[in-house]
């Protein structure tokens, strides 16, 4: 599962230790300065393709963290998203840099998809606050993540970046902060959640099903 355990506290450990035997939970953080609350139906679908495609035992309801609450630190995968701004409180940037930091991952989904909204400024500001001004850099399409499970030339396109707003934007890259050679934190402007945010019995309607992105971003979670 990565190096996430190694430099959590003692407590937080043993928190983690008393916790049911899953090798995956879906932590969604819950932070004070904006809607956390999007795209409540895609953790299924994203819970779904880790049943079918892998051998992962996987707790089949997403957990809910405020991210100041140490309670995160335990969490193999966290993800983070929003249309407005987000501005950490100090416990929240404080939780956000020590998770990063010892080795845990945040999927963090822009729901514009713009480059240029409030979220995704705000977003930037406070990654560039914790990690540095140029912590964040944009992935090659060559990254592991692309191909550590299924195979993808870059990120995949979602259906909002061609028909969301009607600007045809399409974003060919995915940004990322490293830490000790491996991505702590996976940053898209795509718009993934809204695009996995469906009942998850249409699934087996989709000519091919658009979640598999997601079972790759969590296994380099769990496994890089």
């Amino acid at each position: 599962m990565g190096g996430w355990l190694a430099g959590l506290p003692s407590a937080s450990q043993a928190a983690l230790k008393a916790a049911p035997a899953y090798d995956f939970w879906f932590t969604r953080l819950r932070y004070d300065s904006g809607d956390w609350d999007v795209d409540q139906r895609m953790p299924a679908n994203i819970l779904t393709s880790l049943v079918d495609y892998t051998t992962l035992r996987v707790d089949p309801e997403e957990r809910v963290v405020r991210l100041s609450d140490p309670a995160m630190l335990t969490a193999p995968f966290c993800y983070l998203a929003g249309h407005k701004l987000v501005e950490f409180s100090p416990a929240e940037a404080e939780n956000f840099k020590t998770y990063v930091r010892n080795g845990g991952f945040v999927f963090v989904d822009d729901c514009n998809h713009d480059i240029d909204g409030l979220f995704a400024k705000s977003f930037e500001r406070q990654m560039a606050k914790l990690f540095g001004a140029d912590a964040l850099k944009k992935l090659p399409n060559d990254h592991l993540i692309y191909r550590n499970f299924f195979k993808f030339d870059g990120p995949p396109t979602t259906s909002f970046e061609l028909n969301g707003w009607g600007d045809d934007l399409v974003h060919d890259y995915l940004k990322g902060i490293e830490i000790g050679g491996r991505l702590g934190v996976l940053y898209s402007n795509k718009d993934y959640g809204c695009e996995w945010d469906y009942d998850w019995r249409n699934k087996r309607f989709l000519a091919d099903d658009n979640t598999k992105f997601a079972v790759n971003i969590v296994l380099y979670a769990l496994t890089a």
